[in-house]
């Protein structure tokens, strides 16, 4: 009998991993392990290198799943051995030596890009440097529209800012060109245009690719697909 594989979710910008809590809950009903790492929105080359060495800690085949700059960070991971599969939700698919921006600088600008939020902050050696989240009374109607009110206030307030050098940060691996790849897009989705979605999704040749009527939180308003999606990839995956 086949080993079953564990599905590691990525989280986004601006979100931490209790994003992925409605769809983990549902792919553990179904008995597949999963684990959700913590990754720091500070930088893609070290978030990378945490979620390889958190998966090839992990006994067994790999399907490894990212969302929002979640995708961006497993495609530069998901080349640990142990990965067997991609699953990328809403999110930037970068090629060998792309950025997010240069990616982003190809389509039209998604309707968050005039009310982000850049903040400088401290880090332990004396530097200064910004980062971006954003605008909380914008967050509901650009990454959360459909997600209960008080619930969208929670995830406004509770954002996890990204570092915002990590949008010209360039990627050093594609795994989605040695492993077989599934997609999500978001097709009410205001923080990444879902025409860049499709694009990185059809450069890597998904196997299959669901378009979802929801926001950039798509695990809180479509859960039961998403999870029934990623499932049928583990099942696939080789």
């Amino acid at each position: 009998m086949r080993e079953k594989p564990t599905v590691v979710m990525v989280h986004g910008a601006f979100s931490d991993g209790a994003s992925w809590s409605p769809v983990a809950m549902r792919i553990m009903g179904a008995g597949i392990e999963v684990r959700v790492p913590a990754i720091s929105n500070r930088s893609l080359a070290a978030d990378a290198a945490y979620v390889r060495s958190f998966v090839e800690n992990i006994y067994g085949p790999v399907l490894l799943v990212g969302h929002s700059y979640g995708a961006t960070v497993a495609s530069v991971a998901g080349t640990a051995e142990n990965v067997r599969g991609l699953v990328f939700v809403a999110g930037f698919i970068l090629d060998v030596d792309e950025s997010a921006a240069d990616l982003r600088q190809r389509f039209p600008a998604s309707d968050a890009a005039n009310c982000f939020d850049y903040r400088p902050y401290a880090t332990a050696d004396g530097a200064t440097r910004r980062e971006v989240s954003v605008a909380i009374d914008e967050f509901p109607f650009l990454a959360a529209l459909g997600i209960p009110a008080d619930e969208a206030a929670v995830f406004a307030v509770t954002q996890r800012p990204l570092d915002a050098a990590v949008l010209d940060e360039r990627a050093t691996h594609a795994a989605w060109r040695s492993r077989p790849t599934w997609g999500i897009v978001a097709t009410a989705d205001h923080i990444v245009n879902p025409d860049v979605v499709r694009f990185g999704l059809e450069r890597a040749s998904a196997l299959e690719v669901i378009e979802l009527p929801g926001p950039h939180l798509i695990m809180h308003t479509h859960p039961g697909d998403v999870a029934s999606f990623i499932i049928d990839a583990a099942n696939a995956v080789p």
